[in-house]
């Protein structure tokens, strides 16, 4: 059965409105203006009102679209500190305007955050000990940190030194220590794991569309991804096990996705479906699929 998933509300985020490619967000005190591809419809709030309401708006470079400035309002930073709360869980992350739109942090992605603190901390204290976690193509961390949280030894993944120290950041501003940083390439990390015949009980996968890895490696999702899940498929521990996967682009559909997990993980029972986000006027911004299965 395919699901649809969207976050519960939280304090520090809100998607205020979306349409016309662009979505209206508020990051705790600071709302913000960006492109959002998907976003084809009709805005619901007038331009006056973006214009207003936005203290920052992403301008798209004209020989880079990928790539851009922000404009600022006065009194606008350039880094802040957000919070994610949810029951037991308690963390901080910095938030900074970066030259390609993004923040540092995915909120659509707080769905996956509840789901591994639950798991995690489910299989600790059902076996004493503390999981092994694998955060791939980990970015700033968020993931990671909630990993920690949860009482996991999680080794965190990204291709990008600047992120990795920004993941720790992350890290430190939620009061936690000894997350493992590696800066390298996943499938190659991967493949090594499988090698030295390593086993972790968590992993979590959200790997881009195009990527580099630290030494120029190529990452293209449709040629990589399904080697990169056969290795996963060895070094997840087959007694005890939670598995994450999320992809967002827009040439993967969930059926795809739903091949890929029957054949490299046959005996999983995996929740299946899209995310999204719902602005405060109804309309539902598609964010991604994902995959996530566990042994209990």
């Amino acid at each position: 059965m395919i699901k649809t998933l969207s976050p519960e509300h939280w304090q520090d985020y809100e998607l205020v409105d979306s349409g016309h490619f662009e979505k209206l967000e508020r990051f705790g005190k600071f709302t913000l203006r960006r492109p959002e591809p998907q976003a084809i419809w009709s805005p619901s709030l007038s331009e006056e009102e973006w214009r207003k309401r936005a203290f920052a708006t992403f301008e798209k470079g004209k020989s880079n679209p990928e790539s851009g400035n922000w404009v600022l309002k006065q009194g606008m930073p350039d880094k802040w500190i957000n919070e994610y709360k949810r029951e037991e869980l308690k963390i901080k992350y910095k938030l900074s305007l970066s030259s390609f739109k993004h923040v540092g942090i995915f909120p659509e992605q707080s769905v996956n955050w509840d789901f591994l603190f639950s798991k995690l901390t489910q299989l600790k204290r059902t076996s004493n000990l503390a999981p092994l976690a694998l955060n791939l193509f980990a970015y700033t961390g968020i993931a990671s940190v909630v990993c920690k949280a949860a009482g996991a030894d999680i080794t965190h993944l990204d291709s990008i030194k600047q992120v990795v120290t920004w993941a720790r950041e992350n890290m430190e501003a939620s009061g936690l220590d000894g997350i493992r940083w590696m800066v390298d390439d996943a499938l190659k990390f991967a493949l090594r794991e499988e090698r030295r015949g390593k086993k972790y009980q968590c992993l979590i996968l959200d790997p881009p569309a195009y990527g580099r890895g630290p030494d120029g490696e190529k990452w293209i999702l449709e040629e990589h991804l399904p080697s990169l899940l056969k290795a996963c498929k060895s070094i997840l521990d087959p007694e005890n096990h939670i598995f994450v996967l999320n992809l967002y682009s827009l040439g993967f559909s969930t059926l795809i996705t739903e091949n890929l997990i029957k054949e490299y993980f046959p005996k999983s029972k995996p929740e299946l479906g899209e995310i999204y986000l719902e602005d405060g006027f109804g309309k539902k911004l598609p964010l991604g699929t994902f995959a996530r299965f566990s042994s209990f």
